[in-house]
């Protein structure tokens, strides 16, 4: 096969078999899918802080050189700034939308989820459309070198996808409306590879501060629309099942990002 044949099929790869894992979690029972959701999320939430603390932040400054690690924090910075106001406009623009009668802490709390729904698909994409760069990058260097990247690539974007998909289905999304979303977001990829294919020299200069914004949008989500998601339960036994399914999420990414 040709270099942008591998490319597309490498990066299409990982969007078909996380979505095909996310249908697997459609067919099981609703009452098991009930009950297993807070735990994705959990879960979700230590995944995406590893990816942006464990793997894109640390891989944007590898890439930027300790002189470019000033911009590398900047671009960090500016993310999540970018987030919060695109947040706001979320928070904003549904709250056109509600019932003059429904208030207090339960109608808020649906809000965050939406709007955390809304924020992880965004997030999501450009982490994907980035993995597609670095996997088209990696096919131009080599067939080999580009295998071994899409393995990794796909290893860690199937607990991700899952993990984001359950994120959406806590937002109020309908089951078949999050799948739709989940394999159109693990597609980006696709779009990432190709733009990378025809325009590699001009996207390695950006690259590193892609990353960072990508880091940024993630690590936003976990911190200001997840975690304080998690604190609803407040027994002992859930925040213990939550700082585990936490540790599980980080310790995942951290091994196949090692």
């Amino acid at each position: 096969m040709s270099t942008l044949t591998w490319i597309v099929v490498a990066t299409a790869a990982g969007g078909v078999l996380s979505a095909l894992f996310a249908a697997l979690f459609l067919l099981t029972p609703e009452r098991a899918r009930t009950a297993a959701l807070p735990h994705f999320v959990s879960f979700a939430t230590g995944a995406l802080l590893g990816a942006a603390l464990l793997s894109l932040l640390p891989h944007a400054i590898e890439m930027a050189g300790g002189a470019g690690a000033g911009r590398i924090g900047l671009a960090l910075v500016g993310g999540i700034l970018l987030f919060f106001v695109l947040e706001k406009w979320v928070l904003w623009r549904h709250s056109h939308g509600d019932d003059p009668g429904e208030h207090g802490h339960a109608h808020h709390a649906r809000k965050q989820d939406r709007v955390a729904a809304n924020l992880i698909l965004i997030g999501d994409g450009m982490h994907n459309a980035l993995d597609g760069v670095a996997i088209a990058a990696a096919f131009m260097s080599g067939i080999e070198v580009g295998i071994v990247t899409s393995i990794a690539v796909i290893a860690h974007e199937i607990p991700h996808e899952v993990g984001a998909f359950a994120i959406l289905l806590n937002g109020g999304m309908s089951r078949a409306r999050a799948l739709a979303f989940n394999l159109l977001s693990g597609l980006t990829s696709v779009v990432g590879g190709l733009a990378a294919y025809a325009t590699l020299g001009h996207s390695l200069s950006v690259l590193p501060y892609a990353i960072a914004l990508a880091a940024a949008s993630l690590l936003y989500v976990a911190v200001a629309d997840l975690i304080p998601g998690l604190h609803r339960h407040v027994s002992a036994a859930a925040g213990v099942r939550q700082v585990f399914l936490i540790l599980i999420g980080v310790a995942l990414i951290f091994y196949l990002a090692d």
